[in-house]
C-alpha cells in the first residue's frame, strides 16, 4: 500500500489514531533500519531503500500541509516517530526528522513559495542550515545570495534547501538575518561530513554563488522568532507553532530512541552475559548492575518527561492560536539541552554495564554511543546556552543570547 492510499485511509481518523498509525509504521521500519545501519555508516549516506521506506511510511510528509497531500500532524507526532526510528538507527531518524521539520519551515513562507516547493511534489524533501553563513545583496525582485552552509543533514536526497543568510541593505550594512529557500539543483554539495558518529546523515556542505532568491522565498529570522510569519492566514494550527521550540525540540526525538535502543541491548545482554572476575555468572544477578540499569532507565525517563512536556506545550500553544512567550521559550531551550545530556549520561552508564564488548564493531552499542554523542552536540542542544538563556529569564535579564528560542 503506498503512502497516498494510507494517507487517504487515515485522513478521517481522529488525531490520536493518526499519530498511533504513523508511529506504528516507524516501529515497523526498525528491523530494516537495524539491518542497514552498518551499510549506511560504511557508505556515509543512508541507503536508497531506507530513504524510500521513510517516504513510504509518510515520515517526510508528517508536517506537510494536507492541502498538498501531507499529514499535517504536530510536534508530538514528529517526536514520537523520530524516537521510534531512533531505536532502529540514529542516522535514519535524524534525516527523517530534519526533512519533516524543514518541510514545516517551508510552510512559514508566503503561499507562492509553498506552491513552488510542494505544488509539483508532495514528497519534496527540504533540508536546511539555519546558521547565517551566507550573504545576500539586494537586486531587483529579490536577493543575490552566496555562501557555504555546513552540516546539511540529508543533503544527497534534498530537493530544496532553506539556508541562513545575512541580508545587506543598499548601503552595504547588514539589515536582517534570514532563511532563504533555494532549489537544491542550484547548489553544489561538498563532501565534508567525515565524523565519528551520525555518519549516514551525509550532513555535507552546500555551496552557492550568486544565486537569485526572489522576495517571496525569504523569511526574516528575528521576525519568525517572535511569531511573525509571512505566510497567508488560514485555519492550519500547525503553522502557528512557535519557531524556536519547533526547531529545537525536534532534535531530541532521535536521541530518545538511541537511548531506548541502548537500554534494550544492555538489559537483554545482562540475562546471559557473565560479570567477569566476579562470582556472578550473569550480570543480571549483580546488585551493582541492577542499580546502574535502574539509574540509566530513570535518566532516560527524565529526558522523555522534559521533552514531551515541552512538546505538548508547543502544540497546545499552536492550537490556541498564539506563540509561547519568551519565558516559556527560554525554558524549552534549557529543557532540550538538559534532556539530551541525560540521554548521554544514560548511554554512558549502559556502556559501563556492558563492558569492553560494547565497543565491538559487530555490536550496536558502539554506534549508538557515537551517534548519540554527535547528535547531542548540535548547536541547538548545547546545554550551557540553554541554561544561560533560562537563567537570565528567571532573573529578569533582558539580554538576548540567541534568536533560536
Amino acid at each position: 500500500m503506498n503512502s497516498n492510499s494510507r494517507q487517504e485511509q487515515t485522513g478521517a481518523l481522529p488525531e490520536e489514531a493518526i499519530r498511533a498509525e504513523l508511529v506504528a509504521r516507524a516501529v515497523a521500519l526498525q528491523p530494516l533500519l537495524r539491518d542497514q545501519a552498518a551499510r549506511g555508516e560504511s557508505d556515509r549516506v543512508l541507503p536508497v531503500d531506507v530513504v524510500d521506506a521513510l517516504a513510504e511510511a509518510g515520515v517526510f510528509r508528517l508536517l506537510t500541509p494536507k492541502r498538498y497531500g501531507g499529514h499535517e500532524t504536530d510536534l508530538r507526532t514528529l517526536t514520537e516517530v523520530s524516537e521510534a526510528l531512533g531505536e532502529g538507527d540514529g542516522s535514519a531518524a535524524w534525516v527523517g526528522m530534519i526533512i519533516a521539520v524543514t518541510n514545516w519551515l517551508a510552510c512559514l513562507f508566503p503561499d507562492k513559495a509553498q506552491e513552488e516547493v510542494f505544488g509539483a511534489d508532495p514528497d519534496t524533501r527540504v533540508t536546511g542550515v539555519a546558521a547565517p553563513t551566507g550573504m545576500g545583496e539586494r537586486v531587483p525582485g529579490g536577493w543575490r545570495v552566496s555562501g557555504r552552509w555546513s552540516y546539511n543533514s540529508g543533503a544527497p536526497y534534498a530537493t530544496w534547501a532553506a539556508v541562513g543568510a545575512l541580508l545587506k541593505n543598499d548601503s552595504g550594512a547588514v539589515a536582517d538575518q534570514a532563511l532563504v529557500l533555494i532549489p537544491a539543483s542550484e547548489l553544489a554539495v561538498e563532501d565534508t561530513w567525515h565524523t565519528a558518529g551520525m555518519k549516514a546523515t551525509a550532513s555535507n556542505t552546500l555551496v552557492g554563488q550568486d544565486v537569485f532568491v526572489p522576495e517571496h522565498r525569504v523569511l526574516s529570522v528575528p521576525a519568525a522568532a517572535e511569531g511573525v510569519y509571512p505566510r497567508a492566514s488560514r485555519d492550519e494550527a500547525l503553522y502557528t507553532s512557535t519557531f524556536g521550540p519547533m526547531l529545537l525540540l525536534c532534535l531530541v526525538g532521535p536521541l530518545l530512541g538511541l537511548g531506548k535502543a541502548a537500554l534494550s541491548v544492555a538489559v537483554d545482554a545482562a540475562a546471559e552475559k557473565p560479570l567477569s572476575f566476579t562470582v556472578h555468572s550473569r550480570q543480571a544477578d549483580s546488585v551493582g548492575v541492577q542499580i546502574q540499569l535502574a539509574e540509566a532507565a530513570l535518566k532516560l525517563e527524565t529526558a522523555r518527561l522534559h521533552t514531551y512536556r515541552a512538546v505538548d506545550e508547543v502544540d497546545q500553544a499552536a492550537s490556541s492560536g498564539g506563540p509561547l512567550d519568551y519565558a516559556a521559550r527560554a525554558q524549552v531551550r534549557a529543557r532540550a539541552g538538559f534532556a539530551a545530556q541525560h540521554v548521554l549520561e544514560a548511554v554512558s552508564t549502559l556502556l559501563n554495564v556492558h563492558g569492553a564488548a560494547a565497543f565491538a564493531d559487530a555490536g550496536p552499542l558502539q554506534r549508538i554511543w557515537r551517534d548519540a554523542n554527535v547528535a547531542a552536540r548540535h548547536a541547538g542542544l548545547v546545554p550551557a546556552v540553554g541554561l544561560e538563556v533560562y537563567g537570565k529569564s528567571l532573573l529578569g535579564s533582558s539580554e538576548r543570547v540567541s534568536l533560536m528560542l
